[in-house]
């Protein structure tokens, strides 16, 4: 019935949705967070496959830490 063996390549691809997911969410809510407004809008409607995400995520990875080291939130 499986002649093609397509049970490996929908796990692959599972496995990519689960992660792009994670990545989106993460990187939306740092945007929300951080207030950047056009970056979460960008994200919400782009689909890269995690690729804006990890770009956004790597860009503003010291300034997030910097306004929210230690509870200070941003200000």
């Amino acid at each position: 019935m499986n002649a093609y063996n397509m049970s490996a390549f929908m796990g692959g691809m599972f496995l990519l949705v689960l992660l792009d997911t994670g990545l989106k969410g993460w990187a939306m809510w740092r945007a929300a967070r951080m207030e950047k407004k056009s970056w979460f809008i960008a994200l919400l409607i782009i689909n890269s496959m995690g690729i804006l995400p990890l770009i956004f995520l790597f860009m503003t990875r010291d300034e997030y830490a910097k306004a929210f080291e230690k509870g200070k939130g941003m200000t």
